[in-house]
């Protein structure tokens, strides 16, 4: 068996926005597998500034697990702790090798038979009209599940786009959730969600900055709406700790994002840790490339989970690769009468 890596920037089609700052490209890796008769692709990637694996080693630890691969999947993943994105990689790179398809990782109902996936409509950060178009897009587009991302433009600005939205649509019409990606501070990160909460809001994703596990316990106990944590798990590899996180913050849900919490394997272990706390959770993608996001979105429909998941970003960039992923009515769908762009394939596998 042969293994080799490729490196391909992905470009925003339009800068998107968080707390962190804007993104107007993101990097990634696809790692090819050949045999004699097949090939298998998983992809590998990061988010700058958040990924615990955005190392400079990056690529040699890559060149590594290339110059490796005969030890095998398990031994890889086991290597591979602090690498979470490279594990996630792995994982797909030897579902496909080994699939009649190599784009089928997971066969279903989902593959097979176009039975959708519900996903929430993201609304980026940006002015408040920028915002706000996004907003009538996503209604347009057929989205009964929105999530916004808040905490870089004016609180008060970000008030009235939710109350906007609430003085036209009831929360059984439309569920909101928003993303605060760490903006709160201590200070003021209660009384925010008091404000919140009189908008009916589903959920808020991380409203402090990750490892204050104290605050994060007090606000879970006392705030007025539901929190997810996500960046909370980042870097966290040891199922005693994970544990010991839950047991500590008692979360009303966490995030599970393959490519940052150690691919399938490692977001399995959490699914496996919060139903024994009795915490809910979802699935969402780390803006990957449609190769990543096939992989996520094939394994999440497996879960048999109605809930909205975060998977609608196949859309943001300008090189994306062509897929049978196709978004419609706020559902995500895998159309068999689409192909995958073979072509780019092809080139990555010579």
């Amino acid at each position: 068996m042969k293994a080799t890596y490729k490196k391909y920037i992905l470009n925003f089609k339009i800068p998107s926005g968080t707390s962190r700052g804007v993104m107007t490209e993101k990097e990634t890796w696809f790692l090819i597998l050949e045999d004699d008769t097949n090939f298998g692709l998983g992809e590998c990637g990061i988010l700058k500034g958040l990924s615990c694996d955005d190392v400079p080693n990056y690529e040699s630890k890559l060149s590594w697990v290339c110059a490796n691969i005969g030890l095998g999947k398990t031994a890889l993943l086991k290597e591979l702790k602090e690498f979470p994105s490279i594990q996630f990689g792995i994982e797909q790179a030897f579902l496909s090798l080994n699939s009649d398809n190599p784009f089928e990782l997971f066969p279903s109902e989902f593959t097979r038979n176009e039975s959708p996936i519900s996903i929430n409509g993201l609304i980026w950060m940006g002015n408040e009209a920028f915002m706000l178009k996004q907003l009538k897009q996503k209604l347009t587009d057929g989205f009964d599940c929105i999530k916004m991302k808040i905490g870089a433009i004016d609180f008060k600005k970000e008030i009235a786009i939710l109350k906007t939205i609430r003085s036209n649509f009831t929360k059984e019409e439309i569920e909101l959730r928003v993303d605060a990606n760490g903006a709160f501070s201590k200070e003021d990160a209660l009384e925010k969600l008091h404000q919140l909460s009189e908008y009916q809001i589903h959920s808020i994703e991380q409203p402090v900055k990750p490892k204050q596990w104290d605050l994060m316990a007090e606000l879970c106990k006392e705030t007025p709406l539901s929190i997810a944590l996500d960046e909370e798990l980042i870097g966290i590899y040891d199922v005693t700790e994970k544990e010991r996180l839950l047991q500590t913050i008692q979360p009303q849900y966490i995030i599970l994002k393959p490519s940052l919490v150690g691919g399938f394997s490692g977001s399995q272990e959490w699914i496996g840790l919060a139903k024994k706390h009795n915490i809910d959770w979802w699935v969402t993608s780390a803006l990957e490339s449609n190769v990543g996001l096939n992989a996520i979105s094939q394994w999440t429909y497996t879960l048999n989970t109605i809930m909205p998941q975060g998977l609608g970003t196949g859309s943001l960039y300008t090189n994306n690769i062509d897929s049978p992923l196709e978004v419609t009515n706020g559902k995500l769908y895998y159309r068999k009468g689409k192909n995958w762009k073979t072509n780019l394939i092809e080139h990555l596998c010579t």
